[in-house]
């Protein structure tokens, strides 16, 4: 009988020296949180502890991946030579005007030819552009209802967003019916991230549009987020493809 209660206390000393295992999101290693996609930092569980932690494109800041910031916005923070595109430093499209096929170089990028065009906003008032080409067009024809496009983890409109904007304005008040804003995002970040960023774009749209005169009851929005890509592929150009807000009538 002594020894039974011998062994007895030992194994409560033993359970109580060791304690219970830990229950989310206190941990003591990476396996409490693994079933959450998380790891363990300093007895917590955590989106992540370094940038390994997160999916490509993302940082990880006070525990929590978020997108990285563009490498550049401007031209200028790339340096002689080169240029921003889609948030990244590129080397420039030209140096002169021979490498534009009859276009000008501009910045560093080649500008169609005057009487070539690749939206109604490259031709001059009154004309459409069809098959690369400014043309005269028809009453019906004259507004520009392309997509808008964004930069990386921006909701913001540059200037050329606000120059076509600025032209459809007009033709959306010279017509009738309502148009919807469908704002969209590409596949890098989480799902809730891409919805809220994707109704920010259509916004963003909407509220040039009304500012400029057109009835806010016309325009209605909806975010998509990254559910409706135009461009599958993990790149880019495929990204910069998804970032935009469409014009449905």
């Amino acid at each position: 009988m002594h020894r039974i209660s011998l062994w007895a206390g030992l194994a409560l000393a033993v359970a109580v020296l060791t304690g219970c295992p830990p229950t989310y999101p206190k941990c003591n290693d990476d396996e409490t949180c693994k079933e959450k996609g998380e790891v363990c930092v300093q007895g917590q569980c955590q989106e992540c502890a370094t940038d390994d932690n997160c999916r490509e494109g993302f940082t990880c800041q006070a525990n929590k991946c978020v997108p990285k910031p563009p490498e550049c916005t401007t031209d200028a923070a790339c340096g002689s030579g080169r240029i921003c595109e889609a948030g990244k430093c590129a080397e420039a499209q030209c140096k002169d005007d021979s490498a534009c096929n009859g276009g000008k170089c501009e910045g560093g990028r080649c500008q169609a030819p005057k009487d070539t065009c690749t939206a109604a906003t490259d031709c001059g008032e009154g004309q459409d552009c069809q098959a690369g080409r400014c043309v005269t067009a028809s009453a019906d024809s004259r507004c520009d209802y392309a997509p808008v496009r964004f930069g990386f983890n921006e909701s913001t409109l540059d200037s050329s967003a606000q120059s076509r904007l600025g032209d459809l304005a007009a033709c959306i008040k010279a017509a009738t019916g309502k148009i919807t804003l469908g704002g969209h995002a590409d596949e890098r970040g989480t799902e809730e991230y891409n919805l809220q960023l994707s109704n920010r774009r259509a916004a963003a749209v909407k509220r040039y549009l009304t500012d400029l005169g057109v009835p806010s009851n016309r325009l209605t929005t909806v975010g998509y987020g990254e559910t409706r890509p135009v461009a599958n592929g993990a790149s880019e150009e495929a990204w910069a493809e998804n970032r935009r807000v469409e014009f449905q009538r």
